[in-house]
């Protein structure tokens, strides 16, 4: 029966917290600390649920901690955004070594294809029904950045089944 529950809970949360990750990025173009913190959280809830074993967990954490480091260093010159940087560490709490390549060009690809995305939509008028709308204006600014919190997101929905986690949780 806990297992059912982990199950279940896992299923959800990691799921949940990435569409909220890029809800919140898309409305709002930041991703709040809370997204990141609850995915760090629920890892260890995880870890501890499914007594994942120690190297495992350290493999996780390394991964996680290695992720924050490079994407940092990416804040540090501005490439990315701080809740941007916080979401791929956290991600890759759950991803592991074993998904964080594919993490990564999973990313690149969508992030690629959203920004030339909102690169097109930046290239003509915005039409007065979607300029009422404020999220979608401030996406079609020229000064605007990208919600690269999607891109990251949505990657992390592809890789999560072939998750360390998800494989621990589902045993």
């Amino acid at each position: 029966m806990l297992t059912a529950l982990v199950v279940s809970v896992v299923a959800t949360t990691f799921p949940g917290l990435m569409a909220l990750a890029a809800a919140m990025d898309l409305m709002t173009m930041t991703i709040p600390n809370a997204i990141p913190l609850a995915l760090a959280l629920g890892y260890l809830v995880l870890a501890a649920a499914v007594a994942l074993p120690p190297a495992t967990l350290a493999f996780g954490l390394s991964c996680g901690l290695a992720v924050l480091v490079a994407s940092f260093l990416m804040f540090c010159r501005h490439w990315i955004g701080g809740g941007d940087a916080k979401l791929a560490a956290a991600t890759a709490l759950w991803l592991g070594w074993g998904a964080i390549l594919d993490y990564a060009l999973a990313a690149a690809i969508i992030g690629g294809v959203l920004t030339l995305a909102i690169l097109a939509s930046r290239a003509g008028p915005l039409p007065k029904i979607l300029a009422r709308r404020r999220f979608i204006a401030r996406l079609c600014r020229p000064d605007a950045g990208v919600p690269y919190g999607i891109a990251l997101a949505a990657a992390g929905l592809l890789e999560f089944p072939h998750s360390a986690a998800w494989l621990a949780a589902v045993g």
